[in-house]
């Protein structure tokens, strides 16, 4: 299935977002949440009549650094003897054709295109023995926008990957398909920038699953950025930045340069 989160176009009112199933050209709505009891309405809209959101609101995002060796390598660091995690805040989530908001904190923003995990059940304290996968809803496209600069005077992330804005998310979920073996691109005004695959990542989905749940309880709709390839660079007003994921979509937004 493809889960989206939308508003109908067009309408006089504000309209509340809604959960929905794409299915060929059409949104079909549906009555709950994707992880929790929910039914198909009678109610449809073409995709054109809607607006995309961020497929998700979460509680937290949290992301693996330095999971593809070639990227290590790119920045001058040694690949992590175990997962390397941080936290975003869920105010930097936008939506698909929403404007990545450069900061004038920052000389330096990039690009990392990559992977995004949903959760769709709560989850601590894994045994190696549990299956991962199985407390995920589906699969995303992320983009983990980074003051560059900043990262490297702070020495810890949370300034340079915590802006508004710097954290774009969609089109939507996949919720069936194998995270092993999934083709990762980035694309600046249509040039390749990044182009990798998930099965170079040094340390896979499930393991991370599991990893993580031991540090901290995953809830429903909570957000995992897997990591990014080699190939991050500058972001600059007036930019096109497209990540895509094979089997889920092509996640776009422009970009566009801050407001005093």
């Amino acid at each position: 299935m493809k889960v989206c989160r939308y508003v109908p176009r067009n309408t006089a009112s504000a309209p509340s977002p809604r959960y929905g199933l794409i299915e060929d050209e059409n949104v079909i709505e549906v009555s709950g949440v994707p992880w929790g009891p929910w039914t198909r309405s009678a109610h449809s809209s073409r995709l054109a009549d809607v607006r995309m959101l961020a497929p998700v609101e979460p509680s937290k995002i949290v992301c693996v650094g330095r999971n593809y060796a070639a990227h290590a390598a790119e920045l001058g660091n040694e690949v992590p003897k175990e997962p390397l995690i941080f936290l975003k805040p869920s105010t930097s989530i936008i939506g698909p054709e929403e404007s990545v908001v450069l900061t004038k904190y920052s000389k330096q923003v990039e690009h990392e295109g990559e992977l995004g995990l949903v959760v769709g059940r709560r989850c601590s304290h894994l045994q190696d023995s549990e299956d991962g996968l199985s407390y995920l809803l589906g699969y995303t496209c992320l983009n983990d926008v980074t003051a560059r600069d900043l990262q490297k005077s702070d020495v810890q992330f949370t300034r340079g990957k915590g802006f508004d804005t710097f954290c774009p998310i969609g089109p939507h979920i996949e919720t069936e398909l194998d995270p092993a073996n999934l083709q990762v691109e980035t694309r600046v005004n249509g040039a390749v920038r990044q182009s990798s695959n998930t099965s170079l990542m040094i340390y896979p989905v499930p393991f991370l699953v599991r990893w993580i749940s031991r540090m901290m309880t995953l809830l429903p709709g909570d957000v995992i950025a897997t990591g990014t390839p080699a190939g991050v660079g500058a972001l600059v007003a007036g930019d096109i930045v497209e990540v895509t994921v094979s089997r889920v979509g092509v996640l776009r937004n422009p970009v566009r340069a801050p407001q005093d």
